[in-house]
């Protein structure tokens, strides 16, 4: 028997549901903020324990994050976790940004099973080393460029 493609999504919906929470599907199938952002104030890529690599963009003003966004090559769980957080932190002061969890971003997804929590983790981490590099280079972004002509 064959099975049309819109069946076939509909079956592996079925399975996701089993495991993972609606937030979880709805960030993995949909997710917010993808994208590299130009004229950015803070940038970051981090490889996680189990090989996914996520990119992290950060557009600050006055101290507000306006617009963050993200890339990774990971599962469906590292999606969720990068497009949860990048909502997260919309809006919010780079210094409440920093603070943010491994388990705010678990919490914030209602939960990932043990084997997929650490995307959270490289979420979190992504984040911590985009604002690490706007406290370094966000307000005089030439220091980045010349850094990098440097190596």
């Amino acid at each position: 028997m064959r099975v049309s493609r819109e069946e076939y999504r509909q079956m592996v919906e079925l399975e996701m549901r089993k495991v993972y929470s609606e937030k979880v599907i709805d960030h993995a199938l949909n997710p917010r903020n993808v994208g590299v952002l130009s004229d950015f104030s803070g940038y970051a890529t981090v490889t996680g324990p189990c090989g996914d690599t996520m990119d992290t963009w950060l557009r600050v003003s006055d101290g507000i994050i306006t617009e963050a966004t993200f890339m990774t090559d990971g599962c469906g769980t590292t999606i969720a976790a990068g497009s949860m957080v990048t909502e997260m932190v919309k809006d919010k002061p780079v210094s409440a940004a920093l603070k943010m969890s491994q388990q705010d971003i678990l919490s914030a997804l209602d939960g990932l099973p043990e084997e997929s929590q650490h995307c959270a983790l490289l979420a979190a981490n992504t984040l911590r080393e985009a604002i690490k590099d706007y406290y370094e280079y966000g307000r005089e972004s030439w220091k980045r460029a010349y850094k990098k002509a440097r190596k």
